[in-house]
């Protein structure tokens, strides 16, 4: 195709245009116009000069799809298949043969249309998004309510949110209890219960109950148009299998002009130069590579919009493809396999100390901490005491002054469990975490905290096995937890009581097993993520760090979409496969026998367009997103 937006799917023409709105559409439609009345003309042999002169019109109108831009792109001193076509088209012009010129110039600005409009129906999808947010939005103000657009709300703003609605930004719930329907983001049917303090986003329908809502972000930047600009930015990103495709279309560019001009001035020097000066053009054509040029693009776009619609953020052709070529998935547990809502199970205090007390002392250290145990021992103790110097020990504990006592609270290991070691022993084998507390250098207590396995996990790890994919879980707990909630998910193998670099380590080593896809938060296991192949932040509704940071971010918690999104980015593969394998058999077939002189110019010409229209089509079947529907949701 032309130079004019180089195959990547950035470049738009209107992207929310209708298809008889498009230039290229509209021109290709008058060049077949056009050329209509010249074949009318010239069968009906009356005016020969008239039926030229609707010709040229026909490459004019044609040509102005792709001619404008291969120019300029020559003054950049690049070529494509765009100037091969106008060079063509010219030379067809001044050895006289109009028709075969108007014949091309019309066909090549069908070519140009459909590429238009299939990139921007692969687009449109991922940009129904916005349709989301209502027109109007109801706001409190001065005691009453009144109607204002969604475009001027403001962070601040109190919006009434009735049931049935759809939220117009992102916010967060000051009065009201409901539960929401987040499935036009997140992809999951089950329902969100909030109440006051809870996040709320763009897009989100009401249920049952009536919501006041501060909202946090306007309706331009919201999550919804977060995520529509990471995932646009994202279809610009080149993978392997596009970078292959430009690295066999560009320098076949050139090498196809210097073949045209070998066989044009070696044939007319050895033979009728009237044969082969034609014929020279027609291999022009005949070993244009359109379709390499637009075989994987449209696949990224149309894979990337369908994954977009059903709560996956896939950024890029590169994490599409390493998407789709993983072969072991590396698994967080606390967030990824466990719910990520740990609570306190059991107490046990040495004697001389209390229950509250024990809890508070740990308490008091973890109020600095953000860890996710921190939450479900704060959540836990009636009374919180401050707590001063705490410092965190990486991958350990905390230490820091409680009431004038030196404290720590940690990991088995930081911290000698001296006479508890039958009851860590028990809790460890139920699957909770423990965490030890030393007050002035003794021993007082634990506290075990257990983050229950998601209920959708053994099926989410089954259907991962079902795909060939091995399975592995890190994490900085101890074994026997980690074990024990891994073998209840159904995975094997467990890594376990590793610092965030050794699981950056460990994820290095598996890499030279088999490519790597690391699932965690995006935040905390930062390392991991980055050394793997492909890094997977679950669970990111709202989440901007783990958005920007991730190769491919699951916005819902239901960790079937895991194994939905490694069908998903597969079959996209194999759509992109076929294109080049079609795209690289075309090139084959026509060559020879535009050489031999067996196919004409207009021949070669419609078979290069079909070939594009089949590679289009099917490369747009990667938006169907089959792969990516889930079944209800899992109870809790």
């Amino acid at each position: 195709m032309s130079e004019h937006d180089d195959h990547t799917p950035g470049h738009d023409d209107g992207s929310d245009a209708p298809f008889w709105r498009l230039r290229n559409v509209q021109l290709a439609f008058g060049a077949g116009l056009v050329l209509a009345a010249g074949l009318l003309v010239e069968r009906l042999a009356a005016a020969p000069g008239v039926a030229a002169a609707a010709y040229v019109a026909a490459v004019v109108v044609g040509g102005a799809t792709f001619v404008p831009e291969s120019v300029r792109a020559l003054a950049r001193r690049e070529v494509g298949v765009g100037t091969l076509m106008t060079i063509v088209a010219a030379g067809a012009v001044l050895l006289g043969e109009f028709g075969e010129a108007a014949s091309l110039a019309f066909l090549f600005s069908i070519a140009e249309a459909l590429e238009a409009y299939s990139l921007t129906q692969a687009r449109r999808g991922l940009r129904s998004l916005l349709a989301l947010v209502p027109p109007t939005v109801t706001v409190l103000h001065d005691g009453g309510t009144r109607k204002v657009p969604a475009g001027e709300v403001r962070v601040g703003d109190r919006i009434e949110l009735r049931p049935g609605e759809r939220l117009a930004t992102d916010g967060i719930v000051r009065a009201g209890r409901s539960a929401l329907d987040v499935s036009a983001i997140t992809g999951e049917s089950m329902r969100v219960e909030v109440e006051p303090g809870d996040r709320v986003f763009a897009g989100s329908v009401n249920g049952g109950g009536v919501l006041e809502v501060e909202a946090t972000a306007t309706a331009e930047d919201n999550s919804l148009a977060r995520i529509v600009h990471i995932v646009e930015e994202a279809q610009e990103r080149k993978g392997g299998a596009q970078r292959t495709a430009d690295r066999i279309a560009r320098p076949l560019v050139p090498g196809i002009m210097v073949v045209a001009a070998v066989a044009a001035v070696g044939g007319s020097l050895l033979d009728d130069p009237a044969t082969w000066l034609p014929r020279s053009l027609v291999i022009l054509v005949a070993a244009a590579p359109c379709a390499f040029a637009i075989a994987v693009p449209v696949t990224v776009v149309a894979a990337i919009g369908a994954a977009s619609r059903a709560g996956v953020l896939v950024k890029g052709g590169a994490a599409l493809e390493m998407l789709g070529a993983a072969r072991i998935v590396a698994l967080d547990k606390t967030g990824t396999i466990t719910r990520n809502r740990p609570e306190v199970v059991a107490v046990e205090a040495v004697d001389g100390v209390d229950r509250d007390t024990l809890l508070s002392l740990a308490a008091a250290l973890e109020a600095r901490s953000e860890h996710p145990l921190a939450a479900a021992i704060l959540a836990a103790t009636p009374t919180v005491p401050p707590a001063t110097d705490v410092e965190a020990v990486a991958g350990h504990g905390l230490t820091g002054s409680v009431g004038g006592d030196w404290v720590r609270l940690g990991r088995p290991g930081f911290i000698a469990p001296d006479g508890l070691t039958p009851v860590l022993d028990a809790v460890q084998e139920a699957g909770a975490t423990a965490v030890l507390v030393e007050r002035a250098g003794r021993t007082v207590g634990l506290v075990a905290v257990r983050d229950e396995l998601r209920p959708e996990a053994p099926e989410a790890v089954r259907e991962l096995h079902g795909l060939g994919l091995a399975s592995v879980v890190l994490t900085g707990d101890n074994r026997r937890t980690a074990e024990a909630l891994a073998a209840r998910a159904g995975v094997g193998r467990v890594e376990a009581e590793l610092l965030p670099e050794d699981k950056a380590r460990i994820v290095e080593r598996l890499r030279m097993e088999r490519p790597v896809a690391m699932v965690g938060d995006g935040i905390n296991d930062a390392p991991a993520l980055a050394s793997a192949d492909v890094g997977i932040a679950m669970g990111a509704l709202g989440t901007d760090v783990a958005i920007e940071t991730a190769d491919v971010v699951l916005m819902g918690e239901d960790l079937r979409h895991l194994p939905a999104s490694f069908r998903h980015a597969r079959r996209a593969l194999g759509i992109m496969r076929q294109n080049l394998v079609l795209s690289g058999a075309i090139l084959v077939v026509l060559v020879p026998l535009a050489a031999l002189g067996i196919l004409g110019l207009a021949a070669v010409v419609a078979i290069h367009e079909l070939a594009e229209v089949l590679v289009i089509a099917n490369g747009l079947r990667a938006g169907r997103g089959h792969a990516l529907t889930l079944a209800p949701a899992v109870a809790p």
